[in-house]
């Protein structure tokens, strides 16, 4: 008996994409093999790693803990949709600039944590930022770095700076 896929309709990076999926097809692996978004890592395939962390809808998700069938109807951005063109968004160019990349294996997952954290919250303190870094693992540890980028996001945004 063939199996039947699943019909989805989804955003991603800004394009609608309509297909089927088979009914057990992760999301991170629809990205990666079928949309070839390469960008989304795969690490531990358990959700602990963070590498493979998304935004749905503007929240960050673990991609290799949902099926490809969940993101139906739903907004998904991966890195490569966060800047507009070839331009960074100041968070990238703030992960460049504090040295926030080493391996870069979990730059894509730590970037779409720390876009979910800004958009809660334009001025984090450092405490908030390592909290929303847990599940994120970076084996370089550009973690003090990662608090230093998002401070200077943060600072440098309107209002911003007051830790």
């Amino acid at each position: 008996m063939a199996e039947q896929g699943v019909p989805v309709t989804l955003t991603v990076n800004g394009r609608e994409v309509r297909t089927s999926v088979p009914p057990y097809l992760l999301l991170v692996d629809f990205l990666r093999d079928t949309l070839g978004l390469t960008g989304t890592k795969v690490g531990c395939e358990t959700g602990q790693c963070g590498a493979c962390t998304i935004l749905v809808d503007g929240i960050s998700a673990k991609s290799c803990a949902m099926l490809a069938a969940q993101a139906d109807g739903h907004q998904v951005t991966t890195v490569e949709g966060m800047a507009q063109g070839s331009a960074m968004t100041p968070l990238q160019a703030a992960f460049w600039d504090k040295h926030a990349v080493q391996c870069g294996y979990c730059t894509p997952g730590l970037l779409a944590s720390m876009t979910d954290l800004l958009q809660r919250n334009p001025d984090p303190n450092a405490a908030e930022i390592r909290r929303w870094m847990d599940g994120n693992i970076c084996r370089c540890g550009v973690y003090q770095n990662v608090v230093r980028a998002v401070r200077q996001v943060a600072e440098q945004a309107p209002g911003g700076g007051g830790e």
